[in-house]
């Protein structure tokens, strides 16, 4: 398990983002709170998303894990909308997707900030 003590802060993240994406997701399907399913759905799925974003930060500086978080989140929940919801995006929504990877690309490959202990 040691070897994977490096990766553990992005494995949470990743996790926190699934869930925070599963979240917003039964968040739409709720239809405003009147659908018991998905509500109860989003409130496990947030309570897992915060649970693990919690252990991220612990490790990366904070401006780098929400950077993370909501630019993934962004992304991730824009494809399931189009894919669950049959909404469409227009160009300006996939020059700002696009970006938002640059963004996530630019702090990932060029960011000098520190981890912390």
């Amino acid at each position: 398990m040691k070897h994977l003590a490096p990766y553990l802060p992005y494995i949470y993240l990743t996790i926190a983002v699934a869930a925070e994406v599963v979240g917003t997701t039964a968040l739409k399907a709720s239809m405003s709170f009147t659908k018991l399913a998905p509500t109860i759905t989003m409130i496990a799925a947030y309570i897992v998303a915060f649970f693990f974003l919690s252990f991220v930060m612990r490790t990366l500086p904070v401006g780098i894990t929400y950077a993370l978080w909501s630019a993934l989140g962004i992304v991730l929940i824009t494809i399931a909308s189009i894919y669950l919801f049959d909404e469409v995006l227009d160009l300006a929504a996939v020059i700002g997707i696009a970006m938002i990877i640059g963004g996530i690309v630019v702090i990932q490959l060029f960011s000098k900030m520190n981890l912390s202990g």
